[in-house]
């Protein structure tokens, strides 16, 4: 997969594409549909698939201070999509100039001239351009005027089971919106099912106050990107990979988040306790996909107690992983 950072990066002699366009926050369910359909239809017309997203975050320039947690690196994201078979991995940076170009005039310049495109797949709710004027009806009618196609695919939607967990209705429609929700009540259950895989964390293992090494329970302290969607305050159950070694399979994890009150703890922290395993992570890049929680964050009378709760943490979390 090619990975552009702007259009400036677009070859000489670039044919027509099939491209899609979004934030693509979590690539969830909902978005490898739209993915997918998008690779089908430039296999079918012999031409390269092209995912564009945008970076920063559209919110974050249109009204400083809104940008919405992050499910997904940057980099994280074109490695997701690189697997559904995208061949080109476009990120326009987004700006104040970006944001005021007219729905019209963002297609002709970028969609038309600049790439190319045989035909646009977008998600039934997409919008774009200047206030955001743009939809999928004004794509068709100016795909009709210019050659090229326009798809609006239909949301995914499954029953709704749990009335607390968000959505409405009888449906929840899997959004980034939603999975942002789930990840912030701890529910990472309810996420993970969006997604189509566990929700992950990364970020450097950083210096802790070795508290955990005192009791027992050496952990690897996560230092984690601005933005980052941090569960809820809790234990979890999940899994911990070294992002730099590659073939080393995932390690089970007891992962706790949250500001450690047993010991009047202020700063809200993600650590990992990796099974069965006696290794400094220390600088490392990793990630921790959280598959289960195991309870709340609580504070204990005793260091006893709480090193005993520590134990049962490890004990269910080793049945749910193994």
């Amino acid at each position: 997969m090619q990975r552009w950072r702007g259009l400036e990066f677009v070859p000489g002699g670039w044919g027509r594409c099939v491209a899609t366009i979004g934030v693509f926050d979590g690539v969830h369910l909902g978005h490898q549909e739209l993915i997918r359909r998008a690779v089908t239809l430039a296999h079918e017309r012999g031409v390269p698939s092209v995912l564009m997203t945008f970076d920063p975050h559209p919110s974050e320039v249109v009204r400083p201070g809104s940008h919405p947690a992050q499910l997904t690196t940057l980099r994280r994201k074109a490695e997701l999509v690189e697997e559904l078979g995208i061949d080109v991995f476009c990120v326009l940076p987004f700006t104040h100039e970006l944001s005021k170009v007219p729905a019209d005039e963002f297609v002709h310049e970028v969609l038309i001239e600049q790439l190319h495109v045989a035909a646009v797949v977008v998600g039934r709710n997409f919008t774009f351009g200047h206030r955001a004027l743009g939809n999928v009806e004004l794509l068709t009618r100016l795909g009709q005027r210019f050659g090229f196609v326009a798809e609006g695919a239909d949301l995914v939607t499954v029953p709704h089971a749990d009335q607390d967990t968000g959505g409405g209705g009888d449906e929840i429609t899997f959004s980034s919106t939603y999975i942002r929700a789930c990840v912030n009540a701890g529910d990472v259950t309810a996420a993970a099912a969006a997604l189509g895989r566990p929700h992950r964390l990364e970020g450097i293992v950083v210096r802790g106050d070795r508290r955990g090494h005192e009791l027992g329970f050496p952990t690897a302290n996560l230092s984690t990107p601005r933005y980052a969607a941090v569960p809820a305050d809790g234990v979890y159950a999940g899994r911990f990979s070294l992002l730099n070694a590659a073939g080393r399979a995932p390690l089970m994890a007891a992962i706790s988040v949250g500001t450690n009150p047993t010991f009047s703890g202020r700063e809200r922290r993600v650590e990992a306790f990796v099974l069965d395993v006696e290794e400094d992570f220390y600088g490392q890049r990793v990630a921790v996909d959280f598959v289960a929680r195991l309870r709340d964050m609580e504070r204990f009378e005793s260091t006893e107690a709480l090193v005993e709760q520590m134990h049962d943490d490890v004990r269910r979390a080793r049945e749910l992983l193994v």
